[in-house]
């Protein structure tokens, strides 16, 4: 029988290995190897999921741009076809033409 921590690293119950111990490097005292440990296996985990991220950013990206070309768009569409200053420029060109008649008129 193994003695606890005895180089068994499986657990006997559940099959699995032994879950990692959060440490706070301000608090607890570490030495500078473990230190340098700690730096490779972060800079490890983020080489890991960097390809991810980069792909998540880049859709990311593309989505923003999309959403503001469509906005972008869409705007300058509804403006073309917006012809009510038009019909108030004609409403006003008539009624000073109606104000000079009647003042060239009297």
């Amino acid at each position: 029988m193994a003695a606890p921590g005895g180089g068994d690293p499986l657990d006997d119950k559940s099959g699995k290995g032994p879950l990692a111990q959060r440490i706070d490097p301000t608090r607890d005292k570490l030495t500078p190897a473990q230190l340098q440990f700690m730096r490779q296996v972060q800079l490890a985990q983020w080489q890991k999921m960097l390809p991810q991220r980069r792909t998540r950013n880049i859709v990311t990206g593309l989505s923003i741009g999309a959403l503001v070309l469509a906005i972008y768009g869409y705007t300058l569409y509804s403006v073309s076809q917006e012809r009510f200053l038009d019909e108030l420029e004609d409403d006003a060109k008539a009624a000073r033409a109606r104000a000079q008649e009647r003042a060239s008129g009297h």
